[in-house]
């Protein structure tokens, strides 16, 4: 009759006869599942599931319902496996898992960060059509001391939303153009592109 022993860091070796299990110096010995459930009653419910996950073959867990359903399972587990019965022991436990734990899928998906616009020089801009509100208001904004909201805005027939977001989104996010606004000692308010 096969004679199983565990020793302190659970690994289980089955011997095909009692007397050569009882060689094993600091291993407990068992031969059947109430035996096994016997020794469990002193085990930690730690100890059981480290054993059980070790053993071959099995999906780990994280806890048993009780020590007998453990030990149940154990025992189980270690008649299925194939083990030699002649006169060499045969470790039956820890072993290494079979397959890599499966990762986690990602909770969100990568997503691409903005591009930081590019600081250009008034003469590096994009090239222009010629004749377009573009070209109007830079050829306005070029000029020495810069231009007025009212004179861009007389000049392209926006209202003065329109013209700020222009100059916010096409000529300094998109173009990379560097605008200065600054206010004259009327309070009045004039944009011009650095040079």
């Amino acid at each position: 009759m096969t004679t199983f022993t565990i020793d302190a860091e659970n690994t289980i070796t089955a011997h095909a006869s009692s007397t050569e299990a009882k060689a094993v110096a600091g291993a407990e010995r068992f031969g059947n599942e109430a035996a096994l459930a016997k020794l469990a009653a002193n085990w930690t419910a730690a100890r059981l599931v480290e054993i059980y996950n070790s053993l071959t073959g099995v999906t780990p867990v994280k806890k048993f319902k009780d020590r007998n359903a453990a030990a149940a399972r154990i025992w189980s587990n270690i008649q299925s496996m194939a083990f030699e019965t002649d006169a060499t022991a045969t470790p039956v436990a820890p072993q290494a898992p079979a397959i890599a734990p499966e990762q986690a899928p990602a909770k969100n998906k990568a997503t691409r960060g903005k591009k930081a616009p590019v600081a250009r020089e008034a003469s590096e801009a994009k090239a222009t059509r010629a004749g377009s509100k573009t070209e109007t208001i830079l050829g306005l904004m070029k000029q020495p001391g810069g231009t007025t909201l009212k004179a861009i805005m007389e000049a392209t027939q926006w209202q003065a939303h329109s013209v700020r977001g222009f100059i916010s989104g096409t000529l300094g996010k998109k173009m990379g153009l560097t605008v200065v606004s600054a206010k004259d000692d009327n309070g009045e308010r004039s944009y011009s592109i650095s040079a």
